[in-house]
């Protein structure tokens, strides 16, 4: 098949606009009752809302929250644990208001009582008296800056009362109750550490008549990151910790820590959102896991203290047990992510139910992630490559291709190789992409997390710029055509990068951080002292403080910077853009700016990602010298010459 030749970046992409925002969901949340499988979906083409969905036994799936509910929670800004189902009872938090709904079998939802100004997440069952645990912010009585925390017991019944069983830390999280409902164990810390920092796994009993009683830490006085406990069938209280430096799973047996498997690699990662889960129980007492080895998020299976792969591939997150098989989301390298189903747990051919986005992309077009590894300022440094890749077109002879740099958010997250139509987008436009996991990112042990403890701006700046010089020494990618782009911690990594290197010639940031200074005195509480331990103190560190704000260095910036900003964001609110844009613009640099009402940290709408993947791309157009094909907006560019065509 002969293919056309064309500029690299003006390409025809099978992967639309219509694609991106229109027929693409997110999937999430997956969740087992019974037979039935619930999960949610987000939805660009239903103004962003996100909705939770339920596949019968008999494969019947159904929309449980109509038209106008959106499923959703702002506790600690990123939410996550939204809702929870037990026994055909659904509860969950609507995100617009904070409201909380109780839908039971056969009927319409309906609102829980509680107090305006609070916000819940994290939801667990007590049944037998006839209530739901839940982990609450109160902004009522404190600045919204600073919601006090609480594990609360809400009622099921329409004459109950909201009541309190543990408060006192900074923060909360993970209430969980053994079966009978006669012990209970959370997580908590205070500030100024993070989650990933180290956190204390409290146990307590619960009197008969739902009282916390005689609390006690049970794990966690040494320095380490405690997530997801749970309870076994048996009684027994399973956990992941980093103790070793890498995220294994232990058990609490009569007061002695074991461990269940111990391996280099991570079973477990940092606490951004709540119900977030890396193992469960399987029905004949095994444990299936999610694993992340190298970067890549696979399933086993532990048992006997072994561990043995599931072969189901790439995973978003822990598999469920579903009667005597599993159900999970797949994210395979080369196809949108699924909801899936296999009939047994380590045998089977699975079965997709759902599906992120249709497959119309031919396989000859689809770019995989290869694993690169290469040196940098801190040692060795990850990533994944995406060769530009279309089967219809290539590019002029003797060109190499520009690159786009992603830095993932954070920073103390980490990006993995699962399709992804974002990538997508741009290698079957003609771009190579290489997407960081810089120092500082999770999924390579403690180790690895911590070195970007004091040195936020300069090893995850360093690893971005040593991936592009290694892709550029291989002959892979074009020296001279060089991008760098990401949102929020990564827009601040981009808007670093430009400021402190003379090696990419234009960039992105979607809500980055440009005034270090302004993040410290103007975020929310959750991130409220997540600098300490990423830049220093203040105010002793205050000089690093502003050494390090990209906005303190517009002088060295060399190329054209286009923002993308949500006038609603509280973690990286609009000031961070507008001061990086208007001291840009005085200086008479290039930079484009454009804000969405309605939009916090992240876009939603279908009509807000339209607009940002047509004037990103038309942006690199104009600064490349290349127009893209079939957009309906081109970006306007201050201080650079009109459009020639």
């Amino acid at each position: 098949m002969t293919r056309a030749v064309a500029p690299y970046g003006a390409w025809v992409s099978p992967v639309s606009v219509e694609l991106m925002t229109e027929a693409a969901i997110g999937l999430s949340g997956l969740s087992v009752n019974g037979q039935d499988l619930y999960w949610l979906e987000a939805r660009p083409s239903e103004n962003g809302r996100t909705v939770l969905c339920r596949r019968r036994a008999d494969g019947e799936i159904a929309d449980l929250t109509p038209p106008p509910f959106n499923v959703g929670s702002r506790v600690h800004e990123y939410g996550g644990g939204a809702y929870a189902v037990a026994a055909d009872v659904v509860v969950f938090s609507e995100r617009t208001d904070g409201s909380v709904w109780l839908i039971e079998a056969g009927c319409q939802p309906r609102r829980i009582e509680t107090p305006e100004g609070c916000r819940y997440a994290d939801f667990e069952y007590d049944l037998p008296r006839r209530r739901v645990l839940a982990v609450r912010e109160d902004l009522r009585s404190r600045p919204p800056t600073d919601p006090r925390a609480a594990i609360v017991a809400l009622p099921l019944d329409r004459d109950g009362a909201e009541t309190i069983l543990v408060e006192g830390p900074d923060f909360l999280t993970s209430p969980r109750l053994a079966s009978g409902g006669e012990r209970l164990c959370w997580i908590a810390w205070d500030h100024p550490g993070m989650p990933w920092d180290g956190t204390k796994l409290f146990l307590a009993d619960v009197t008969r008549e739902g009282a916390v009683d005689a609390a006690r830490v049970a794990v966690g006085e040494m320095p380490e990151a405690i997530v997801q406990p749970e309870w076994s069938a048996e009684g027994t209280l399973h956990f992941c910790s980093d103790r070793t430096g890498w995220w294994n799973l232990y058990v609490l047996r009569a007061g002695k820590i074991e461990s269940l498997a111990p391996v280099e690699a991570e079973i477990g990662g940092p606490h951004w959102v709540f119900r977030q889960r890396y193992y469960d129980f399987t029905a004949d007492a095994r444990i299936v896991a999610a694993i992340v080895c190298d970067g890549i998020r696979t399933a086993v299976l532990i048992a006997d203290g072994k561990i043995a792969p599931l072969g189901i591939g790439q995973v978003h997150d822990c598999p469920r047990p579903l009667g005597d098989g599993l159900a999970y989301i797949a994210t395979p390298p080369a196809a949108p992510p699924s909801v899936g189903i296999r009939p047994r747990v380590d045998a089977g051919a699975p079965i997709v139910i759902r599906s992120a986005a249709p497959a119309v992309m031919p396989e000859e077009t689809i770019s995989q992630g290869e694993p690169i590894n290469f040196a940098s300022r801190g040692g060795v440094a990850h990533a994944f490559w995406y060769p530009p890749k279309n089967r219809d077109y290539e590019g002029p002879s003797g060109e190499l291709p520009p690159l786009v740099v992603l830095s993932h958010g954070g920073p103390t997250s980490m990006t993995t190789s699962g399709f992804s139509l974002g990538v997508q987008w741009w290698t079957s436009r003609g771009f190579a992409v290489v997407d960081v996991n810089y120092g500082g990112s999770t999924g390579y042990g403690r180790a690895y997390r911590e070195r970007l403890y004091g040195q936020w701006g300069v090893v995850d700046v360093a690893d971005c710029a040593a991936a592009a010089m290694h892709l550029v020494e291989r002959g892979l990618a074009d020296a001279a055509r060089l991008v760098i782009r990401g949102g929020s911690a990564g827009g601040f990594t981009t808007l670093a990068a430009l400021t402190s290197l003379n090696l990419f010639k234009a960039g992105a940031s979607f809500y980055g951080v440009g005034d270090l200074m302004l993040l410290a005195k103007d975020t929310h509480k959750f991130e409220s002292r997540y600098l300490d331990r990423l830049i220093g103190p203040l105010p002793q560190a205050r000089a690093l403080y502003d050494e390090r704000s990209p906005v303190n260095h517009i002088d060295r910036l060399a190329c054209p910077v286009i923002f993308f900003q949500g006038e609603d964001d509280k973690t990286v609110p609009p000031n961070q853009a507008q001061t990086m844009v208007e001291a840009m613009a005085a200086r008479g640099l290039p930079v484009a700016y454009y804000t969405f009402a309605g939009e916090g940290h992240g876009f939603r709408k279908a009509e807000t990602l339209r607009r940002v993947l047509e004037l990103e791309l038309d942006f690199y157009g104009r600064v490349f010298g290349f127009t893209a094909p079939g957009l309906s907006e081109r970006v306007e560019i201050a201080n650079m010459p009109a459009r020639e065509d």
